[in-house]
């Protein structure tokens, strides 16, 4: 990096360790709330999907193979997850010029919108390969909207609290909010799958589902209302105002100055998105095919599991305000490497309910706490003038690399009994990635701009 980078990195705002005078309580609290709200409802909005997957398998990608299937509506999944980098370059750099509030309200709708169109769909045994063609068409524009829900949502809140929460809200926005999103998609689960049950939910459950994400943009909308904006972007735009024109493109700024801090931060949110989608993102799918567990008792254990994310989210997050970021992400990566692969064949084992949900809540709580220092640390490597570029291109890219590894363990497993050996050889791999990084890193706690 130059030196003036690295100079402009090092600047830390008269405003560190507390948020600005004028950020009262109030204003405070509907920050996190928005920022909760607003990640955990796009969260809400994908679990769907990958809680009915094998139901999806069947309309929009049919195989004689099961396990091919299944791949094939992962497949769909991580190809959505390389526009999201697109997402947050535009709505991060829109965020950055105007607001961090415009941006949300514009990429929650979106999320909402196109998550209820899934329901209308008509199937593969409708009109053939273009159900297919069309549903590869919406989780594209998905992902777009995802990535920008990212950009706003992961700055707002960490920009209107105090220093010594901002670890806390890392792990409750990054984890909590997919928790959240989780839980309340186990829930929907539950009452739709009692109210649908059996073959009625692959013709009509699934589509009641997707239906309810318009519900969640609503929700958010509301609250959004009353947002104010980041004070520290809002200070950043007063000082802009006295400066002649001609600042740089976010964007290029990110792909220029910073690409050796943006190359760097991949190595810990690649672990962190890996380990997310192959545990919390996995469950499902795991809890299904591997363990048959009936779908209302796997909505309860997925609840449940939900719960255990939303703990260890929190509590990772806080703990990297108290011993330090890369100290927590060391621990972390130590953990995870030597659990993950003990908790995936230990689960594949299980026949008892109750240990199968103990093995799911372990697997939850670990794939977690593995990103909830993540939002914090990538706010901290960035300026306010481009931190929901930084931040949301950071977090997208690696968690769109993330994102493929269900496609690949689904794909390397010959048949569906090998799923949880190729779990614990990818998360193996993966961690040891996220160790080199977490050695790599600098510490960044305090360094808020």
């Amino acid at each position: 990096m130059s030196a003036n980078a690295e100079t402009q990195v090092q600047r830390v705002s008269s405003l560190q360790g507390r948020p600005p005078a004028a950020v009262g309580r109030k204003q405070m609290i509907t920050a996190v709330l928005a920022s909760l709200l607003g990640w955990s409802l796009d969260l809400y909005d994908l679990f769907i999907l990958l809680y009915v997957t094998p139901v999806l398998g069947k309309l929009f990608f049919p195989a004689d193979n099961p396990t091919l299937s299944l791949a094939a509506v992962y497949a769909s999944f991580a190809v959505t997850l390389l526009l999201r980098p697109f997402g947050s370059a535009l709505f991060g750099s829109y965020a950055d010029r105007n607001g961090r509030k415009r941006a949300m309200v514009v990429a929650v709708s979106g999320v909402g919108i196109s998550t209820a169109l899934f329901g209308v769909l008509p199937t593969v045994a409708h009109i053939g390969a273009a159900a297919t063609i069309l549903f590869i068409i919406l989780r594209l524009i998905q992902g777009v909207f995802v990535g920008g829900v990212v950009a706003s949502t992961h700055t707002i809140g960490t920009e209107s609290v105090p220093e010594k929460w901002r670890g806390l809200m890392s792990g409750l926005v990054g984890g909590g909010g997919a928790g959240l999103g989780a839980l309340l998609a186990s829930i929907v689960y539950f009452v739709l799958s009692s109210l649908f049950p059996g073959e009625a939910f692959s013709e009509w459950g699934w589509r009641f589902m997707f239906f309810t994400g318009i519900l969640c943009s609503v929700l958010g909308l509301f609250v959004f209302r009353m947002l104010e904006e980041s004070p520290l972007w809002v200070q950043h735009k007063n000082e802009q105002a006295a400066k002649p024109a001609g600042q740089q493109s976010p964007v290029k700024m990110v792909f220029t100055k910073y690409l050796p801090v943006l190359l760097v931060n991949l190595l810990i949110v690649i672990g962190g998105g890996s380990a997310y989608y192959l545990t919390s993102g996995y469950l499902p799918t795991f809890l299904n095919v591997i363990n048959h567990v009936p779908q209302t008792t796997a909505s309860m254990i997925l609840a449940a599991s939900s719960i255990a994310a939303i703990i260890a989210s929190v509590a990772l997050g806080h703990l990297s305000t108290v011993i330090g970021r890369k100290k927590t992400f060391v621990l972390l990566g130590i953990l995870n490497l030597m659990a993950l692969p003990y908790l995936y064949t230990e689960l594949a084992a299980a026949q008892d309910l109750s240990r199968i949900a103990l093995y799911a809540m372990g697997l939850a709580f670990l794939g977690n706490a593995s990103y909830a220092p993540v939002l914090i640390f990538l706010n901290e490597r960035f300026p306010t003038a481009i931190r929901s570029t930084g931040t949301g291109l950071s977090w997208n890219m690696g968690f769109a690399i993330g994102g493929m590894m269900p496609t690949f363990v689904t794909m390397a497993s010959g048949q569906t009994s090998e799923i949880p050996f190729f779990l614990a050889y990818f998360s193996i791999g993966l961690f040891l990635l996220y160790l080199v990084g977490s050695l790599i890193i600098p510490e960044t706690k305090g360094n808020f701009q």
